[in-house]
């Protein structure tokens, strides 16, 4: 999406990339941190990365730079002219409540209900135009309703009820402990009344796109955006 690789967002430059939020650490939230540590830094970030997220993520940092130490002396002591800066981490742990202020915008951490994972947060992102609530993986909570009412964008993650019905008894006791149906979707956006829905974290399991606006559309009436790779939402 940066003017590099043929998009139009300047800011999104790799090397400017300062800045990152883990709402958990499944590895499926996870799995990319090497690559914002290290390839951002090779593609010319200065300053160190700064990551906001539970405690865990201060040490899968700090083993991810241990894990690549042989590649990071090399790019720093070889022919390749690497900084010496720009690989290194920030860890600021999330907690309830404020996390982070500029003069562009306050980001303010609150926990979801994500099974037994207790450190396991949602984001809202307040701008001088914009509030932008971001769900993390979570099934119903009231935290997050309250935290999304009147927002102009509510990002949650979903799961198809279709698809849910095909799944064993044991699969459905965990994916109705730790993530949100597509009916619930619905109620939880009808309730903090948003005025965009995007969902994302979307688990089709076979279900069409179709079958899933339409649960939640059974309870809310507002924009419904299924997220996809690239998009951009104003």
């Amino acid at each position: 999406m940066s003017p590099t690789w043929g998009g139009e967002f300047e800011e999104l430059e790799a090397k400017n990339l300062e800045y990152a939020f883990l709402t958990h650490i499944h590895s499926d939230h996870s799995a990319g941190l090497s690559d914002l540590i290290l390839t951002p830094w090779v593609l010319g970030r200065e300053r160190l990365l700064k990551l906001f997220g539970p405690p865990q993520l201060a040490k899968m940092a700090e083993h991810i730079k241990i894990a690549y130490e042989d590649d990071i002396n090399y790019r720093i002591n070889g022919s390749q002219p690497s900084n010496p800066e720009g690989y290194k981490t920030l860890f600021i742990q999330s907690k309830e409540g404020i996390v982070f202020k500029d003069l562009n915008v306050t980001v303010r951490a609150f926990k979801v209900n994500h099974g037994e994972l207790s450190d396991s947060y949602g984001y809202t992102f307040i701008t001088n135009d914009k509030k932008i609530v971001f769900s993390g993986d979570t099934a119903i909570s009231d935290t997050l309703i309250k935290e999304a009412r009147d927002a102009d964008i509510l990002i949650h993650e979903v799961f198809s009820k279709e698809g849910f019905q095909k799944k064993t008894e044991d699969w459905k006791a965990y994916h109705k402990a730790h993530y949100t149906s597509s009916v619930e979707v619905g109620l939880i956006a009808n309730e903090a009344k948003p005025k965009k829905l995007v969902l994302s974290h979307i688990l089709f399991w076979g279900a069409s796109k179709a079958s899933i606006l339409k649960d939640v559309r059974l309870n809310f009436t507002g924009e419904i955006i299924l997220a996809e790779d690239l998009m951009v939402i104003d």
